[in-house]
């Protein structure tokens, strides 16, 4: 499943006894040059996420302190990248031994599944936000985060387990040449291998995407429902984060079906082109740490020319408006308000510390949370932020 794994599991043609160092193949140049643009993109731009946050940004909201653990598990995965780097300069001969070969890509298989989960919790506050604002209210602690948080390593960590299982450091002799490879090996079961990569395709693409489309469709149906079109930072920050992590994860979990398929086919030519398919879609997947803060720079654009190196926590602070809106915007529906009236109501009252006193005082107190007869709803001006 890892970046390296593809490189390595078909040898390439080694150099002749007189070479006085291995030559790359092609396919070992590729993925030399996407892990290099990988870990000098990916690693100073995680570290400037995880800096943004904890020195920038003064009131985190879930979603900010989501992306922070995306950005911390990303980082981790791409110090990885200088080993598969001499792995693959040195014409695929592992000299780090056999524990750091299942430890590199156990971490990298635990990144992939902290990457995925982490979105599922993005989707499911957003969906919380919209469809059940009172609960959303009362799970939004820093307690409840945390126990999330935590849940989502211990589960990558244990959905991780198989690939040290499946990785091993194998000495393999190719024209008079030893070389220690490190690759998948499954003791030639036929039943191991199919396990390996369903489970992989399953816990790790099927499972969480259809949580993510669930919750989506839910959100998008009940905002066009009620005509409210309005789009916050912190939901297109979402978006933009979950198509990143489709693009680049989905062909590597397409290529473990036809894999798998052609396993249990027993079709050699099914197999030799998942085989073929593998080594650059693998390094692609790779690739998926280091493009969030990509992303990121494009989504706090707008903030880059007044806030300049500030311009991320900028851009994570705005996403405290997604929760605002949000209750605004519930309240409103339910009390027959226009989202627009609804919004003018809570600014104004904001900003001069006291309820809007407006034609109709009964319907102002209720987009404001002031309605007497549900005490609940007093403390939905805002919804409370992550300090």
């Amino acid at each position: 499943m890892m970046p390296s794994t593809a490189n390595i599991t078909v040898l390439p043609q080694q150099p002749s006894s007189t070479s006085s160092s291995p030559s790359m193949s092609a396919s070992a140049q590729v993925g030399f040059s996407i892990l290099t643009l990988a870990f000098v993109l990916g690693f100073p731009g995680n570290l400037f996420v995880v800096w943004s946050v904890f020195c920038q940004v003064k009131k985190r909201s879930v979603t900010c302190l989501l992306v922070l653990n995306l950005a911390m598990a990303d980082a981790s995965v791409l110090l990885s990248a200088p080993f598969f780097l001499r792995y693959l300069a040195n014409g695929l001969n592992w000299e780090f031994g056999s524990a750091a070969c299942k430890l590199v890509h156990y971490l990298s298989s635990v990144n992939m599944y902290v990457s995925i989960y982490l979105i599922c919790l993005m989707s499911m506050d957003r969906w919380l936000a919209v469809t059940k604002p009172f609960l959303s209210q009362r799970m939004r602690t820093k307690r409840s985060l945390l126990f999330l948080l935590l849940g989502v390593w211990v589960l990558a960590f244990l959905l991780s387990l198989p690939m040290p299982f499946y990785r091993s450091n194998l000495k393999v002799v190719t024209n008079n040449i030893t070389l220690n490879v490190c690759i998948p090996y499954h003791w030639k079961s036929v039943g191991h291998r199919v396990f390996q990569y369903l489970f992989e395709t399953i816990m790790g693409c099927l499972v969480p995407f259809s949580l993510i489309n669930t919750c989506y469709s839910s959100v998008i149906c009940r905002l066009q429902s009620a005509r409210f079109q309005r789009k916050s930072q912190g939901s297109r920050l979402i978006l933009m984060i979950i198509g990143a992590f489709a693009v680049f994860w989905l062909p590597y979990h397409i290529v473990n079906i036809i894999e798998v398929v052609g396993l249990l086919q027993g079709s050699d030519s099914v197999l030799n082109a998942a085989k073929t398919a593998r080594a650059n879609v693998t390094a692609f997947a790779y690739f998926s740490s280091a493009v969030n803060p990509i992303l990121y720079v494009f989504a706090g654009s707008s903030h880059i020319r007044q806030a300049g190196l500030s311009f991320m926590g900028k851009l994570f602070e705005a996403t405290n408006s997604e929760s605002r809106s949000t209750s605004v915007f519930t309240r409103s529906s339910r009390s027959g308000s226009s989202p627009d009236e609804a919004s003018v109501l809570h600014t104004l009252s904001v900003k001069l510390g006291k309820p809007f006193k407006g034609k109709n005082k009964d319907r102002s107190d209720s987009v404001l949370g002031r309605d007497t007869n549900e005490p609940e709803l007093k403390t939905l001006a805002t919804v409370e932020q992550l300090e």
